[in-house]
């Protein structure tokens, strides 16, 4: 890019970039997916909560190698740049692209997801009739449309509408989460078998203890772990954090702690009150959520609160995805990997438009994707094999960069020491192999009406593409001389 060009500026402090990273994680992860897991995983039962908590291992080894090579290399597109300094090229542009694909998607399905908690909404408002609009293909298609791409807008404006957008729904997301907190222990299982059976006169076994499988155990875990992804879009806003050495790892370790304190707080309080073979069992049966669990023992007001929050934190997804997977191919743009339109900058914003246009068209795919599915989790497996890989790249990239990129590996600034680096790098690839083969073990082998129903091989053809794609820009980049290798061991102009 000529120096004449506009840049990315840096203007996301540590609290704005915390809301990045949260914001990425909470939202489906914390109102759908701990309930929706029975019906993925047929058997988990009573061990969500375990499961939940040894998902969080792998993604804290991975953000542990994100905060170390984020303090070396504190540039617009995170993952790619990392990998593609620290391990290799190629391997750093299929680490991105598995992640950009991986998240693309699931902006499309949140956004279609956030649809049906509005009309929760409704519903609590007493508008029923209003409510069943939102059911309608046409409507929920068009409200997750709109949601795409206003906050592509937002993203577009710049550092201060993204803040003066994603900061107050956070805080809001955080006070209406501790409303279910709170109601979730404040009433127990008795309470929500009496308010089950005056609502609907139904009587329901309290099973406390099931069967452990350790092949359950570990199926479950790795779909939880999807919850703790999102703290990497963080380190994707590396041209645009203040101070980066620095802000950039505290941001990525506070946003994982804080998200995984508040999800074990979130989800036990619900199965406090619920019983999980009630959730196990409507989850068979429709889609479920933590306020629609909980609103059997609620009162209309706080239940319709709740609703919102989960609304909200939902929609809150969405400002933060965009704002990664468009720095993602800001990078590759300006690596040449990408066509260069998408490196522009817009003059007075000082934000890759082109790239978050594209994001959004992007997004939008997985919208109509997740109608066309007519199962969101669909989305989600994408996302998990997508950030495993990319999660083990990472850790790859901290074990290889002293000996690839020596210069590079000096700047480190947080955990200096390398036999605490090369520990952290070993348990992260250990845990993360073991993690996306049962995973992909699971996706291969379940039930599904047609192949490309499957995550695994609709990944694999989008990395056919993106090494297809790879191979191509290189040979380009190759033809046009040498010193055009030199931009891969070192870090983008600012």
């Amino acid at each position: 890019m000529n120096s004449s060009n506009p840049k990315l500026k840096r203007s996301l402090g540590l609290k704005a970039l915390m809301a990045t990273g949260i914001c990425s994680m909470l939202g489906a992860s914390i109102n759908v997916v701990p309930f929706m897991i029975h019906r993925s995983v047929p058997g988990i039962d009573s061990y969500v909560l375990p499961a939940f908590i040894f998902a969080m291992l792998p993604a804290f080894f991975a953000a542990l190698a994100y905060g170390i090579l984020s303090s070396a290399m504190p540039r617009a597109g995170g993952s790619y740049i990392y990998a593609s300094r620290g391990l290799n090229p190629y391997f750093g542009f299929i680490a991105s692209f598995s992640q950009w694909f991986g998240l693309s998607i699931v902006i499309g399905v949140i956004a279609y997801i956030c649809v049906s908690f509005i009309r929760d909404v409704v519903i609590g408002l007493g508008f029923t009739e209003a409510a069943l609009l939102f059911e309608l293909p046409t409507v929920k298609i068009g409200i997750s449309l709109a949601l795409i791409w206003l906050f592509v807008f937002v993203n577009i404006r710049g550092a201060s509408m993204y803040k003066k957008t994603l900061l107050p729904m956070m805080y809001l997301m955080f006070v209406l989460g501790f409303a279910v907190i709170i109601s979730g222990f404040y009433f127990d299982t008795s309470d929500f078998v009496a308010a089950l059976q005056a609502k609907e006169s139904k009587v329901i076994n309290i099973d406390q203890i099931s069967r452990f499988d350790w092949r359950v155990f570990l199926s479950a875990s790795a779909l939880l772990f999807s919850s703790f992804i999102g703290f990497d879009s963080i380190a994707q806003a590396g041209s645009e954090a203040k101070n980066p050495t620095k802000t950039l790892p505290k941001a990525i370790v506070l946003a994982i702690f804080s998200v995984g304190c508040f999800y074990f707080l979130f989800t036990t309080a619900v199965y406090h009150t619920v019983p999980w073979s009630f959730v196990a069992e409507e989850s068979k049966l429709r889609d479920i959520s933590a306020p629609g669990l909980l609103n059997y023992v609620l009162p209309s007001w706080l239940g319709v609160a709740i609703v919102l929050g989960a609304a909200i934190a939902l929609i809150n997804d969405l400002p933060a995805m965009l704002l990664s997977v468009s720095r993602l191919m800001f990078a590759w743009a300006e690596d040449g990997i990408f066509p260069s339109a998408i490196s522009k900058v817009h003059p007075t914003n000082h934000t890759p438009y082109v790239a978050l246009i594209v994001a959004g068209v992007m997004a939008s795919i997985g919208s109509l994707g997740s109608q066309f599915a007519g199962d969101f989790f669909l989305g989600i497996d994408i996302m998990v094999t997508s950030m495993m890989v990319n999660f083990f790249l990472m850790c790859v990239t901290l074990l290889t960069i002293p000996k690839i990129n020596p210069q590079l590996a000096s700047n480190i600034s947080v955990i200096k020491k390398r036999n605490y680096q090369v520990a952290i790098g070993v348990v992260g690839v250990l845990l993360l192999s073991l993690f996306l083969i049962i995973h992909t073990y699971k996706d291969l082998t379940s039930d599904a009406a047609s192949w490309y129903f499957r995550s695994t091989p609709v990944w694999l053809i989008v990395m056919g593409i993106g090494s297809l794609i790879f191979a191509v820009k290189w040979r380009e980049i190759g033809l046009a001389g040498k010193d055009q290798y030199d931009r891969f061991k070192r870090l983008p102009s600012e």
